[in-house]
């Protein structure tokens, strides 16, 4: 126990003086906001955010480093996502096993942005670029006592814009309670602290860092899973620009913000329908997604996203989709493997 005590303080160490700016940094408008989109399809059918979900899914570490556990030991899982226009994004992340109550993990994500034609200040075509971003790292879990579970995640950002290339350090501090009698799930994690350590020119884009609550419980009587997810805890007000009058559109912008706007675009609500281990269709609810990207011909389902999942023995698949404008729906797979199973055979 204090030696792995002792390996998450030096780890947590080496993070805070790589990050340790980012707690000091003012409020402003934040770079890097691809790190906020899950690699998993089951957190991604149920809103887009969610640090308490316990399941025996690798890619949910990316979400909160306190997810992974000894019972992913080798397991493989793959992701893929067709976002908005001619983005595609896709990973994988790997998990083992680490002394008697620990865990390791490595994960890699690409953020591709498809083609772009690129000009000079004249007007004249250059040539034409693909942008991109790539994000790898370790993540460390512990189980310090039955029910709790502490975890860390460090990771290099490296973005590619044509001949604008940029690096930055991130990590990722979480913890999780579980009760599996009542199977209640309790989080928090601050994600993201860190910075720039190459810039793009000579102006710093900071970290989308962030202060995030979780609950997951399953109801007793019925197979229903409820989660809800806080984000953006770093500050209460969370204003947006909406028309002044819906009806009318030429109607002036004007900001918006009041206490029941400013709850709901720190929520994130998710429902779930799970009858066995082997099966889950979830749904879910992001009112920040829906105000962020409304338009003056919004679609009824910006904001939720559903999705499913289904394990056969030893390989699981699931599915998510989500409309967050009206100008393109995404889509999101994930695939997992047991490989430890494959190897008793």
């Amino acid at each position: 126990m204090k030696r792995a005590i002792m390996r998450i303080i030096s780890l947590g160490a080496v993070a805070c003086v790589a990050t340790g700016a980012a707690l000091a940094s003012e409020f402003g408008d934040d770079g890097y906001q691809f790190l906020n989109i899950t690699p998993s399809s089951h957190v991604y059918a149920i809103g887009g955010q969610n640090i308490s979900l316990v399941d025996d899914d690798i890619t949910m570490v990316n979400q909160n480093p306190a997810l992974l556990g000894q019972e992913m030991h080798l397991q493989l899982g793959l992701n893929y996502m067709r976002y908005l226009g001619q983005s595609n994004f896709m990973g994988l992340t790997f998990g083992v096993k680490a002394w008697e109550r620990g865990a390791f993990a490595a994960t890699i994500q690409h953020f591709g942005y498809g083609s772009m034609t690129t000009a000079g200040p004249d007007g004249v075509i250059t040539g034409k670029i693909s942008p991109r971003d790539l994000s790898f790292g370790i993540v460390y879990s512990h189980d310090i006592t039955d029910m709790l579970r502490g975890g860390i995640a460090v990771k290099g950002i490296s973005s590619a814009y044509g001949e604008y290339k940029a690096f930055a350090i991130a990590t990722d501090l979480g913890i999780n309670y579980y009760n599996p009698d009542n199977d209640l799930s309790l989080s928090f994690v601050i994600k993201s602290l860190g910075g720039q350590v190459k810039k793009f020119d000579n102006t710093a884009d900071k970290l989308p860092w962030d202060i995030q609550l979780g609950y997951s419980q399953m109801l007793r009587s019925v197979p229903i899973r409820l989660n809800v997810t806080a984000t953006n805890l770093r500050r209460w007000k969370m204003p947006y620009y909406a028309r002044v009058d819906n009806n009318d559109t030429q109607s002036a912008y004007a900001l918006k913000h009041n206490f029941g706007s400013d709850l709901l675009r720190h929520l994130v609500f998710g429902v779930e329908f799970v009858p066995s281990e082997r099966f889950y269709v979830g749904i879910g609810y992001n009112y920040k997604t829906r105000t962020d990207m409304s338009t003056d011909k919004r679609s009824f389902f910006s904001g939720f996203s559903l999705g499913g999942g289904v394990n056969i023995k030893m390989i699981g698949v699931g599915v998510a989709l989500a409309q967050p404008h009206s100008g393109g729906t995404t889509f999101m797979v994930n695939l997992r493997c047991d490989i430890s199973q494959f190897l008793r055979q």
